[in-house]
């Protein structure tokens, strides 16, 4: 039997999510395109790095932003004709003003994009961003608060796996996906530990997504529980869950981090 790559995995999840909560049906099916580029382009950009010289850090000379202009142009194609309406009115401007260069290069510095345009650069870039981080060695960082150890950006989202008679929680990073384990009773936000000002909420309609908040920063990240559902993939399952985004900011919490999709 063929192995999966990460990419199949998440496609296939987001198609049977899809049908089963069909509220997230069109978000999840602009991720599948998403998906289905990344996977493409993670294979093609794997074959540059290894012809160049490209340092396995979080820079992006010129010259590999150049490299990496034509594949964007395909990719803002693809999410013109595959996303939602309002968003190709917004490529359809890019394009005709010819900023993508200034948008990739804004992108790969910036901590959070701002706009619609930012993240879609983001998701673009990520494939390329994950394949350094993998060329690196990772360090953690020294202080409280939760920050990459190879892009030092924040996390969007968490996961709880199993471990010893327990489970213990790791923060996955917004852009390259690096993994790093971040204690429980922690607001990776400001670095509160006093629990009665960390409140866990959960819905039954998603009852392995933990609604982490801090009442300290009132910022809030989900972690996706796989000892609760191990079939859970937590890029995708994280983008579905929408509803528990809406819950919190009704209740006065920022999500720590966006997504990719900015959600």
């Amino acid at each position: 039997m063929t192995k999966l790559t990460p990419w199949q995995r998440r496609i296939h999840r987001a198609v049977e999510l899809s049908r089963q909560y069909p509220a997230a049906a069109e978000i999840l099916g602009f991720y599948v395109h998403v998906a289905e580029f990344q996977q493409e382009w993670h294979h093609r950009v794997s074959l540059l790095l290894e012809s160049s010289s490209a340092l396995a850090d979080a820079s992006l000379s010129q010259a590999e932003l150049s490299q990496l202009l034509p594949a964007f142009d395909s990719f803002l194609l693809m999410a013109k004709e595959r996303g939602p309406a309002p968003l190709g009115e917004r490529i359809r401007e890019l394009r005709a003003h010819g900023q993508a260069s200034e948008l990739l290069a804004g992108a790969w510095q910036a901590a959070s994009p701002s706009s619609a345009e930012g993240f879609l650069a983001q998701a673009f870039l990520q494939p390329y961003a994950e394949l350094l981080r993998s060329r690196a060695a990772l360090r953690p960082n020294p202080t409280p608060h939760a920050l990459c150890p190879f892009c030092n950006r924040k996390p969007s989202f968490g996961v709880l796996r199993q471990m010893g008679d327990g489970s213990a929680r790791s923060l996955i990073c917004s852009f390259c996906l690096a993994e790093w384990e971040f204690r429980r009773l922690v607001c990776p936000g400001c670095g509160e530990e006093n629990d009665k000002k960390l409140p866990i909420f959960t819905a039954e309609e998603f009852d392995y997504i933990r609604v982490e908040c801090c009442d300290t920063c009132k910022t809030y990240i989900k972690t996706v529980d796989l000892t609760k559902n191990g079939r859970a993939e937590p890029v995708v399952d994280e983008l579905a869950s929408a509803p528990l985004d809406l819950w919190a900011r009704e209740h006065g919490y920022a999500k720590l981090q966006n997504n990719m999709l900015g959600m």
